[in-house]
């Protein structure tokens, strides 16, 4: 069975948890609810979905009603940045609209990262629950 990847953001640094989809019970919600932290190992917190991207890679959108893959036309937002990168400069392109393919709001079967942010913190700190995040921080530096 796949798993959900999920990026927990307090504000200042990021955290990662994988966790089965069988024992993960959030299918059916959508971008800006809230859920519990405790089925994550996080007693105590209080999450919400801020985004995600599906198998594939392409992001989920808060605008999109439903769990459906589609092609929009977009001009700025989530998934299109609107900038040309040219000899080192960014460029901010005005007026141009770009067909890009978006997931919808709800999580399903086929997301495979589930961004959230915290909302109620619990009693023990983040940098307790995920030591391991710590270690790859002193891999990087060594």
């Amino acid at each position: 069975m796949a798993s959900f990847k999920f990026v927990i953001s307090d504000g200042k640094k990021s955290y990662q948890v994988e966790k089965d989809q069988k024992d993960a019970p959030i299918f059916g919600k959508k971008i800006g609810e809230k859920f519990e932290g405790q089925f994550l190992g996080m007693d105590g917190y209080e999450l919400q979905i801020t985004g995600g991207s599906d198998k594939d890679g392409f992001p989920m959108r808060n605008d999109i009603e439903g769990n459906l893959r589609r092609r929009f036309l977009v001009t700025k937002g989530i998934g299109y940045s609107g900038t040309k990168k040219e000899k080192k400069r960014k460029y901010k392109l005005k007026g141009v609209k770009r067909r890009k393919t978006l997931r919808g709001n709800t999580i399903a079967d086929d997301i495979s990262q589930i961004n959230c942010k915290v909302i109620k913190a619990g009693s023990k700190p983040l940098e307790e629950l995920f030591p391991s995040a710590k270690k790859e921080e002193a891999k990087a530096e060594a």
